[in-house]
């Protein structure tokens, strides 16, 4: 009987050991690709929230809920769309949060200006991308700013692919006569 006994637990003790390999090379993987990526995740985000240091805050909040919650990635070929769903959801509840607006008198403002000219090629876009609603500027953003398949889209906003493709012709004809007018 002490034979069966140690073989289980000799069987227990090593299903325990190759669960923490799992755990420890599935967080190798996710640091690996956030570290290979993190100019494309900084993007992302900033697309959404408009401001470096809340774009920065939404990657570092996304590394740490992809890091605690990877035991629910399933498949670890879907790393990258389910990682850019962490940081669309992230990026999406920091608007939430701060929806008010902060007034800044014109000393504050003269403190940050650095002397510098910005020139925007495509100002007018930009307009017409941030009067668009969220879940249009969502699809337009990871389609052609970060170049995005329709399916991975979808994947990402949680959606059925035709809900992506109408709401992707939609925006466009939004933006084709915000353009225009």
């Amino acid at each position: 009987m002490t034979g069966v006994y140690k073989y289980d637990t000799y069987q227990n003790k090593r299903k325990e050991l190759f669960a923490r390999m799992g755990e420890v090379s599935l967080a190798k993987q996710i640091t690996d690709y956030v570290i290979k990526n993190k100019e494309r995740h900084y993007r992302l985000a900033f697309s959404y929230v408009k401001n470096n240091d809340d774009a920065l805050e939404v990657v570092q909040e996304s590394i740490y809920k992809a890091i605690s919650t990877m035991d629910t990635l399933k498949t670890p070929g879907y790393l990258k769309t389910w990682f850019y769903r962490i940081i669309v959801n992230t990026a999406i509840d920091l608007l939430r949060k701060r929806k008010k607006n902060v007034v800044v008198d014109d000393e504050t403002l003269s403190r940050y200006d650095l002397g510098i000219v910005d020139h925007y090629a495509d100002i007018d876009l930009q307009k017409a991308l941030e009067n668009l609603p969220i879940q249009y500027r969502s699809v337009i953003v990871l389609r052609f700013f970060e170049d995005l398949k329709i399916e991975e889209i979808a994947v990402i906003l949680d959606e059925n692919i035709n809900t992506i493709k109408t709401r992707l012709y939609k925006s466009l004809r939004m933006l084709r006569i915000q353009m225009d007018d």
